[in-house]
């Protein structure tokens, strides 16, 4: 059995290969992990916070990926079905390290969901 096909359907290996590409500060790969109407949000605001894959390529392309210290790394990870959530730890953006609570929604091998939970 190949099993690559078997890891394109996996949720938790799309989810992956996007912290895969955000590490690498690779924003073409980091967006191909998405749907093209993605909406991310952030809670406790009930309206998406970005949507579109243009949207989010612009959001990370300068204020994030043009940091060389950025990186996160996975705390903990919890797959439920097609959602991963993920506590990360995000260096590289302030002065100091932070933590955030992610759930990714995947539907036919893309991300088409995102809500992102902050510690403030």
């Amino acid at each position: 059995m190949d099993t690559r096909a078997a890891d394109s359907l996996n949720p938790e290996s799309v989810v992956q290969r996007q912290l895969d590409a955000y590490n690498a500060r690779d924003l073409e790969g980091f967006l191909a992990s998405l749907g093209e109407e993605v909406h991310v949000y952030r809670p406790p605001a009930t309206d998406f916070a970005l949507v579109g894959k243009a949207a989010i390529g612009s959001f990370y392309a300068m204020p994030r990926f043009n940091r060389a210290g950025l990186h996160a790394d996975v705390l903990n990870r919890v797959v439920l079905g097609n959602k991963v959530i993920d506590h990360e730890r995000i260096s590289g953006v302030g002065e100091r390290p932070f933590e955030v609570v992610i759930v990714y929604e995947v539907i036919d091998e893309r991300i088409r969901r995102v809500w992102t939970f902050s510690a403030e």
